[in-house]
């Protein structure tokens, strides 16, 4: 009997133990100060954050290179600009976009519900939607879509979608979009660190973004002749469409000129090191710039004797190297961006410039981009206007963008000494070559739509045979990026069956845009 009352009693004790652990357990982790939800106005500025760091950080270091911007100086095996690269550098993008479009989603998510219900914030996820996806569509092709951030919905193998019924819908986004914000209020100005809440401007970036993107597919027959008559009716309807018109409405976070890499809105490049961000720059890059003496690299308009974009000289010159370069054929002596850690004056009240904590490295889409879209529409005979006016104000855009205070006056003795002046005379390749030449400079630093303006049109002309370089991949241009690891692993089905679709997982299957 004894023995009973004991056995109870130890039972009696391990239960209540149980429940006390279970309480403590339940008490340990929850949250005394959290919510469990949000609102849309607290997750705009990290969305913005975020997608602007990943698309400068890949950049970088792959656009850049491809696009013969900079030169990696390792005569290793692996160089982008040499068009040889593994299969991991696909990982990057896709993983830092996709997870940061499931915040701008949860944007358009949150402001539809009918107590934090706005307009305002409804459009700009749109705007920032369609900015996300088509980076990813343009890089990969066919891509996750429709059934993409939804794994709280349980959908953790998402479908593969068409790059063309992508394209389509972000198009009705971008129509969303336009109607959302038309007569829309301002949002609080701490939570949009770009437009600093004005709804206008993000109204004309996602009309400017929606030119973008009806261009880019503009080429394909079957939605050629839909596509020509929107971007008629967006610019011939500015009061409908009202699209970036000045620098005043370029989209871009100006960052502070922190150094530290963890304070706020401190440029990505500051996570990098001096020495590392210490680029060298490729020839062709360097070359134009050198032969027009354009604003950016005199040293005219810099500061502490380093020209605006922070690129150092070597006995006094601008000197590249051949991207491609075969290993072992280049000596030292080349110049480079310089870091904020041995930029000339840095000690100094005036420090020369360098892009690494420039306040205006952080670009979503510029005024100077349109300008060279409308020209190029004129060019085609899609609008009316003068191709010729619209390229000369892009490339004033260009250079106001980086220094504000360059006279419009010198605009005329700039083109015509560096004799880049607009030839009605010419062929139409002709033109269309010299026009994406300064649109090349005009995207520089624009995440990679640099790589996407040379697939569609096949400028700026790189040449992969000179004396002295040595390109893998038969010096063709890589169409796209592979599909990264995690798609092929944790989501295999689906996409075994868009490989099937598109064509091998390689870096010369085309795109959908791309193909005949």
């Amino acid at each position: 009997m004894k023995s009973i009352k004991i056995k109870l009693v130890c039972i009696a004790l391990i239960a209540g133990n149980l429940m006390s652990s279970c309480k403590d357990f339940e008490e340990v982790n929850t949250d005394p100060i959290g919510v469990p939800t949000t609102e849309p106005g607290k997750l705009l500025a990290p969305s913005l954050v975020n997608l602007l760091t990943v698309n400068m950080l890949r950049g970088r270091t792959f656009n850049n290179e491809l696009m013969q911007v900079s030169v990696s100086t390792s005569s290793a095996e692996g160089t982008v600009n040499r068009y040889d690269f593994r299969r991991n550098w696909a990982d990057y993008t896709w993983n830092g976009l996709y997870t940061e479009l499931t915040n701008v989603r949860d944007i358009y998510a949150l402001a539809s519900q009918p107590e934090d219900q706005s307009n305002s914030f409804m459009g700009i996820a749109r705007i920032l939607e369609a900015y996300g996806f088509s980076i990813l569509t343009d890089t990969y092709g066919d891509i996750p879509y429709t059934e993409a951030n939804k794994g709280k919905e349980g959908i953790v193998e998402a479908k593969f979608d068409r790059q063309k019924d992508i394209y389509l819908d972000l198009f009705k986004n971008l129509e969303e979009a336009n109607s959302l914000l038309t007569g829309a209020k301002a949002i609080p100005e701490d939570s949009d660190p770009v437009f600093n809440g004005d709804v206008v401007k993000w109204r004309k970036l996602g009309n400017s973004l929606y030119l973008r993107l009806l261009l880019r597919i503009s080429g394909k027959s079957e939605v050629s002749a839909t596509v020509i008559d929107k971007f008629k009716e967006i610019v011939n309807n500015p009061v409908k469409y009202p699209i970036m018109e000045t620098n005043d409405d370029t989209a871009n976070l100006l960052w502070t000129t922190s150094v530290t890499s963890t304070a706020l809105y401190s440029s990505p490049y500051t996570s990098i090191r001096g020495l590392d961000f210490r680029s060298a720059l490729s020839q062709f890059f360097l070359d134009n710039l050198r032969n027009w003496n354009h604003p950016v690299v005199s040293n005219t308009y810099g500061r502490g004797g380093v020209n605006r974009w922070g690129i150092s000289r070597v006995g006094g010159n601008l000197v590249g190297i051949p991207s491609g370069f075969s290993p072992g054929s280049i000596g030292s002596g080349e110049s480079s961006f310089y870091s904020h850690d041995n930029v000339p004056g840095r000690t100094t009240e005036t420090p020369g410039y360098t892009l690494q904590n420039d306040p205006y490295t952080g670009i979503i889409m510029n005024v100077a981009e349109v300008d060279f879209i409308l020209a190029e529409g004129v060019l085609r005979g899609w609008i009316t206007g003068s191709a010729e006016e619209y390229y000369n104000k892009g490339i004033l855009d260009m250079i106001q963008y980086w220094i504000p205070a360059y006279p419009a006056a010198n605009l005329s003795a700039h083109i015509t000494a560096a004799d880049i002046g607009w030839e009605d005379g010419q062929s139409f390749e002709n033109k269309l070559e010299a026009l994406q030449l300064q649109k090349y400079y005009a995207l520089f630093l624009v995440d990679s739509q640099q790589w996407a303006e040379q697939r569609r049109t096949g400028y700026p002309a790189f040449k992969t045979d000179l004396p002295g370089t040595s390109f893998s991949n038969g010096g063709k241009m890589p169409a796209r990026l592979y599909y990264p690891v995690i798609a092929q692993t944790a989501n295999t089905d689906n996409y075994n069956a868009a490989v099937a679709i598109q064509g091998p997982d390689e870096i010369n299957t085309q795109i959908w845009w791309q193909k005949p």
